[in-house]
């Protein structure tokens, strides 16, 4: 039997894995896809939208904001309390976590999001006026099951990452071969 010292209190096996994606956009010239695909994703139980936080910048630099969430109340207080608990774990052991799940609690249950004002103003900081971008919490729905054959098999995760388009371009530019200068002209 293990107790609240040993491992940090966590509620992660009820819910999938939690992608955070950040996204920019040059200009605000969007299509109407983006937020249907979101809806289409969801209605077909494959993902869920913890948090959104969305922000466009017009050329003068004024802003616009946006913030939806799939959560209910009561879910959003406890995904709050997991995460502060978690953070309050790293911080100061049991004694942290207990503070961290009490605050994270009521700063989720009080607001209904996790991304708060600190990632509002850090998102619209980063982006150039005339331009947009988003913050998104993503619980992948379809790996549920999955997580919890591993759990049950006493597995552990080691390594979760994406692999990207762009990761699979860097892999090949560092293999492509290094030019010399005693390479032949071109002819001209």
């Amino acid at each position: 039997m293990t107790t609240q010292s040993e491992h940090p209190p966590t509620t992660l096996g009820e819910i999938g894995p939690v992608q955070i994606l950040t996204v920019a956009f040059d200009g605000n010239h969007f299509k109407g896809e983006i937020l249907p695909e979101l809806e289409r994703l969801k209605q077909i139980g494959v993902i869920r939208v913890i948090d959104l936080l969305f922000v466009r910048k017009d050329s003068m630099g004024a802003v616009a904001t946006l913030t939806a969430t799939d959560l209910e109340w009561e879910e959003a207080a406890d995904f709050g309390a997991m995460v502060g608990g978690l953070v309050g774990w790293g911080v100061a052991g049991a004694e942290g976590a207990q503070i961290g799940w009490m605050a994270g609690a009521a700063e989720s249950a009080e607001t209904g999001h996790t991304l708060d004002e600190d990632d509002q103003f850090a998102l619209v900081q980063a982006i150039p006026n005339g331009s947009s971008a988003a913050i998104a919490l993503i619980e992948h729905v379809w790996a549920k099951p999955l997580r919890a054959a591993i759990r049950r098999a006493d597995g552990i995760e080691v390594a979760n990452n994406w692999l990207r388009v762009e990761d699979l371009i860097r892999i090949g530019l560092s293999k492509a071969p290094v030019p010399t200068d005693d390479a032949p002209e071109p002819d001209a």
